[in-house]
């Protein structure tokens, strides 16, 4: 199991300290750090920076919206950021969700699944260096009828196959990123639930004859971010993700439609995560925060003493996972490096 880094959002005046934690990761020979974007900072922008001034590990996007490019235009940046920075991408996307792709992108979140679909299809196209002429359901290139015509890429990426990976939550997502990517972006993991999602991305990949005939997943890189306090209270620990959660639980989406609440939902928690979501929704979120059950974060975070922690990754490799994504919410610089030097010491 390796390490990652999720460096989250930028712009908020962490992005100095974030530049630090990217170094000192790559000092310590992390395998990837991620970069998020939903309305305010972009990914590519950022992942450029951070690329730039680091050497060895992989720049990964966690992820690009697929509402807020064409297939073709990520096909650009993703081949432009791998050349850049000398084949260390790694391309995640995500479909994102109804309110940001309509209230922000101006594109309607109907058909997640077809949409994204074709658009990894154009995007693989595009990055194979093949003219791009598509007629799917919700893609058409060129335009059928104007003077576009077919055309390539004409940058050529710094490896062959590069990366890509999907952002999933439901079980038919989680089947197509299993089918169509080359690894899965996870969210509120935890080892004690991971059977049904596994799953159902191991069924994807066994549709696309991928990994052995034993074990579908084998070469498939299963990547949660998992955040990590480190005290000697696993309760007082709970309380630096608290807000996190609730954000995510509660307002992350309609209250018809919220994925991170159904996925607590399966995981046991449905009157904690319907108690939540309403407060939330009804603008009460440090009350949101304080109903989120500590089980839960207990059960998808790495809470408490080094030794705890330690006890708990064992959990994680047992599960199958490959590359855990570290995320340190602690509010001082001292300690987000404490997080990530331990870790590193620890895996």
């Amino acid at each position: 199991m390796q390490l990652g880094l999720n460096l989250g959002y930028w712009g908020a005046g962490n992005d100095a300290d974030n530049i630090v934690l990217a170094k000192e990761a790559d000092r310590l020979g992390y395998a990837v750090a991620w970069v998020a974007e939903a309305y305010g900072s972009d990914a590519p922008t950022v992942l450029a920076w951070v690329g730039a001034l680091t050497e060895k590990m992989d720049i990964g996007a966690a992820v690009m919206q697929i509402p807020a490019r064409t297939p073709a235009m990520t096909a650009m940046t993703a081949a432009t950021l791998d050349t850049l920075s000398g084949g260390r991408f790694r391309l995640g996307l995500g479909v994102s969700g109804p309110q940001v792709s309509e209230g922000w992108h101006g594109v309607r979140f109907s058909a997640p699944l077809g949409r994204t679909r074709e658009y990894v299809d154009i995007v693989k196209m595009a990055l194979r260096r093949e003219k791009v002429a598509y007629d799917g359901k919700h893609f058409t290139l060129p335009l059928p009828d104007g003077p576009g015509k077919a055309l390539k890429l004409t940058v050529h990426p710094a490896r062959e196959q590069l990366p890509i990976y999907l952002a999933a939550v439901g079980p038919k997502n989680l089947e197509l990123a299993g089918e169509i990517a080359d690894g899965w972006l996870a969210i509120f993991f935890s080892p004690e639930h991971s059977g049904d999602l596994m799953e159902s991305v191991a069924t994807g990949a066994r549709k696309a004859g991928k990994g052995t005939p034993d074990n579908p997943l084998a070469g498939y890189d299963i990547v949660p971010t998992v955040p990590v306090v480190i005290g000697d209270d696993p309760q007082a620990c709970a309380d630096q993700v608290r807000a996190y959660a609730a954000l995510y639980i509660g307002g992350m989406g309609s209250r018809e439609k919220n994925f991170y609440n159904q996925l607590a939902v399966r995981m046991g928690f449905e009157e904690a995560a319907q108690k939540v979501q309403d407060l939330y929704l009804d603008r009460q979120p440090r009350e949101a925060a304080a109903a989120v059950p500590f089980e839960f974060l207990d059960a998808t975070a790495l809470l408490g003493s080094r030794d705890r922690i330690k006890d708990r990754l064992s959990r994680y490799a047992d599960a199958d996972v490959t590359t855990l994504s570290v995320s340190s919410t602690a509010p001082g610089m001292d300690d987000r490096l404490e997080v990530v030097r331990t870790m590193s010491e620890l895996i």
